[in-house]
């Protein structure tokens, strides 16, 4: 390893008067960076947004935030927009330049969860309208015209909660894939009715279209072949659910792997190592009817 200096390199300055939050990505392009910030430059509110109080019992979500651009290589800073909610993850599109995904954040349901919004501030749109009964979690944008989201359930009917009435069974859950160009959504898979898992909790798709995957409750890796509906338990990651984190899956660009976080292999159960599960040979080699193949 060299020094520090040899790898790192001051891209820009944040403008006095906006506070960073931590949550940014970079443009496919590579050129520019998008980050979130808070302060009283974010006042002035984008079109149709309109100032939100915290929500739900963490008392999490108030606004207002923004969205910023920095140029890599000149250091210039932009705004995108400003929304009337504390802004939570910031994603940008993997494969196509100008597009960012991010999330309205509350520790908990939202009532409206995730966001889509052009770089250059245009086209600022709910990703998923989503329903009061409906707790929209992890979204994770994965090719160019895809995202996936959770649908979770974590009470049982007629079960008390603190976050109001989303989060039963009673109404469609599971990896929700929504097309970013024709704004439809199609549910991809579920944890299997009765399995102790009980409901999926981070989510991945694969750049090559044909694999999403899924972590559960009980820290367990779920795979989905996009094509023909089938589920299966990929791995259970040695029981451990002592780790200070979750699974969280990603796939690799290949779409042959997946990586994970997991405990598994800390000798004090709570370290958490980033691992790869391979995606079963048996099915990268699969082919399909030619009414599968899109």
């Amino acid at each position: 390893m060299k020094a520090p200096s040899d790898y790192e390199r001051l891209c820009g300055t944040v403008p006095a008067g906006l506070r960073t939050r931590g949550d940014m990505a970079i443009d496919a392009n590579d050129e520019v960076i998008y980050f979130s910030v808070t302060g009283p430059d974010t006042a002035q509110l984008s079109d149709g947004q309109t100032l939100q109080q915290a929500y739900g019992p963490r008392n999490l979500g108030a606004g207002p935030s923004g969205l910023r651009r920095m140029n890599l290589r000149t250091g210039e800073v932009k705004i995108v927009c400003n929304v009337g909610f504390q802004i939570g993850h910031v994603q940008t599109n993997p494969v196509a330049p100008g597009e960012i995904i991010f999330c309205w954040e509350t520790g908990g349901k939202a009532p409206q969860r995730t966001w889509f919004v052009n770089g250059d501030g245009t086209g600022l749109r709910p990703l998923y309208p989503e329903a009061p009964y409906e707790w929209v979690t992890h979204e994770a944008a994965f090719n160019r015209d895809e995202v996936a989201i959770a649908l979770t359930w974590n009470r049982r009917p007629g079960v008390p909660g603190d976050w109001g009435i989303a989060g039963t069974p009673e109404h469609p859950t599971g990896l929700g894939i929504v097309n970013l160009r024709t704004q439809e959504m199609r549910i991809a898979g579920q944890v299997p009715p009765g399995d102790p898992g009980r409901s999926n909790w981070h989510v991945a798709g694969s750049l090559d279209g044909r694999w999403a995957a899924f972590d559960d409750f009980q820290y367990r890796l779920w795979l989905i072949d996009r094509r023909t509906g089938e589920t299966v338990l990929l791995a259970d990651l040695g029981h451990k659910t002592t780790a200070s984190d979750h699974i969280h899956p990603t796939f690799s660009l290949d779409s042959t792997r997946i990586q994970v976080q997991c405990a598994m292999l800390a000798p004090d159960h709570r370290a958490l190592d980033i691992c790869v599960v391979p995606v079963p040979k048996s099915w990268l080699d699969r082919t399909y009817p030619a009414r599968l193949v899109p």
